[in-house]
């Protein structure tokens, strides 16, 4: 977990969740979604610090749960972000494992939140098949997967009153672009998350608007 000094300086407190591709597997830190999503938010005049973050390559959910714990952290955010459950699906791990777990997650993502629901959002799942990586694997069934994952995902966000960032469609497109991708081949460059920073801008922006 990453804390920041100037924290206390900016009005609005920022956690990310997640998992490589929120801790920024093979990138520098300033090239992460959340850091670069926290610049982003800076140049729009919202006074928000860079976030904490709780992530690590490889976590599942559940892993994702247990380190939550294990961390001790007791503090609460202005916005809270959650990516998880590229390696349930790599994994082969249930949907319905991966339904439960979620729905736990985002009730800890809100408590984060000060027990705000509207301060926190969800990306979806990157399409890993599109990445170098995946060459020689079954691209349409990891699609597939990704695609039943995300729609738990959106469901549980939905009942829950949690928005939704679908950032998927961005992870295709950058199929056989290889600026896109990390040196590893599998996960994805600062360029590539800038994209998602930019695409969540508008729903932070309007989720730190609200009370």
């Amino acid at each position: 977990m990453l804390t920041n000094p100037d924290a206390e300086k900016a009005k609005f407190s920022f956690l990310s969740l997640g998992d490589s591709y929120t801790i920024g597997e093979s990138v520098d830190e300033s090239a992460r979604w959340s850091v670069q999503l926290a610049d982003l938010l800076r140049q729009s005049n919202v006074d928000v610090t860079n976030p904490d973050i709780i992530a690590r390559t490889g976590w599942t959910t559940a892993e994702l749960q247990d380190a939550i714990k294990a961390s001790g952290n007791r503090k609460t955010y202005d916005l809270v972000s959650l990516l998880i459950g590229v390696n349930n699906q790599y994994r082969g791990q249930s949907q319905e494992r991966y339904r439960t777990e979620f729905r736990d997650l985002l009730q800890t993502a809100i408590k984060f939140a000060n027990g705000r629901p509207g301060r926190v959002f969800v990306l979806s799942i990157p399409d890993w098949g599109a990445s170098p990586y995946a060459r020689g694997r079954n691209r349409n069934q990891i699609a597939d997967e990704i695609n039943a994952f995300n729609a738990i995902a959106q469901q549980e966000c939905k009942s829950a009153g949690v928005s939704y960032v679908d950032i998927t469609p961005l992870t295709r497109q950058a199929a056989g672009d290889e600026s896109q991708f990390a040196s590893d081949g599998l996960h994805y460059s600062g360029k590539q998350m800038r994209q998602w920073a930019e695409i969540a801008l508008p729903t932070a922006t309007s989720l730190l608007a609200t009370p």
